[in-house]
C-alpha cells in the first residue's frame, strides 16, 4: 500500500499544473493553495526526504500567499519554487560533495572512479544551469504567460525537457565510459 501511495502522489505532482489549469476559474484560489499545500505535505510525508519538506514549506508560504490575495499567481509559482530547491540541492552538494550526481551514481557503481567523479561533478552543474533556465521559463510562464502556456509549459515541456537532458547525459556517459575503458 505504501508504494501506491507514492507513486500516486508522484502521479498528482506530475499532473499539478494540469489540474490547476482545470480549475482555475471555477475553483477560488483559496482551494487551490490549500490543494497544493496538502500535496506537498503529503509527498513529504510519504517520502521522508528533506528536499521535499523544503518543497512543502515553500508550497504552505505560496499557499498562505494565494489564501490571502486570492490571486492563483501564487499557485502558479510552485514550479518555480521547486526550481529554486532542486537548484540548491545540486548546488549545495557542489560546494559539499559528493554532489548528488555522484551520489546517484554510486547506487550503482560503489567504487566510481576518480575519472566518474569529475564526469558526475560536470553533470552537477549542468543540471544547476537547467534549474536556472527552467525556473526562468517557469516563472515567465506565471507572470507573463496564459494559463494555458503555463499548464503546456510546467506540465508536459519542463518534463520533456528533462527527459531529453537525462537521455542526452546517458549517450554522454556511455561514450565517456568507452573512452575511460579504452584507456
Amino acid at each position: 500500500m505504501r508504494n501506491w501511495v507514492k507513486w500516486a502522489l508522484i502521479v498528482l505532482t506530475v499532473l499539478y499544473p494540469l489540474v490547476v489549469y482545470a480549475a482555475i476559474g471555477r475553483v477560488p484560489p483559496q482551494w487551490l493553495a490549500l490543494l497544493l499545500t496538502a500535496l506537498a505535505v503529503a509527498r513529504a510525508l510519504a517520502v521522508r526526504q528533506r528536499f521535499w519538506w523544503l518543497v512543502a514549506g515553500g508550497a504552505a508560504v505560496l499557499g498562505v500567499a494565494a489564501w490571502l490575495s486570492q490571486d492563483a499567481l501564487m499557485v502558479k509559482l510552485y514550479p518555480v519554487w521547486v526550481n529554486v530547491v532542486m537548484l540548491a540541492v545540486f548546488g549545495f552538494s557542489l560546494i559539499h560533495p559528493p554532489t548528488v550526481v555522484e551520489r546517484l551514481a554510486r547506487l550503482r557503481e560503489p567504487d566510481l572512479p576518480p575519472s566518474g567523479v569529475a564526469y558526475t561533478r560536470q553533470v552537477t552543474k549542468v543540471w544547476c544551469v537547467f534549474f536556472v533556465l527552467n525556473g526562468v521559463a517557469a516563472a515567465a510562464t506565471a507572470l507573463y504567460g496564459s494559463d494555458a502556456v503555463w499548464a503546456l509549459y510546467n506540465g508536459l515541456i519542463a518534463y520533456v525537457l528533462m527527459g531529453c537532458l537525462m537521455g542526452v547525459e546517458w549517450c554522454v556517459r556511455q561514450q565517456v565510459r568507452r573512452r575511460a575503458a579504452a584507456h
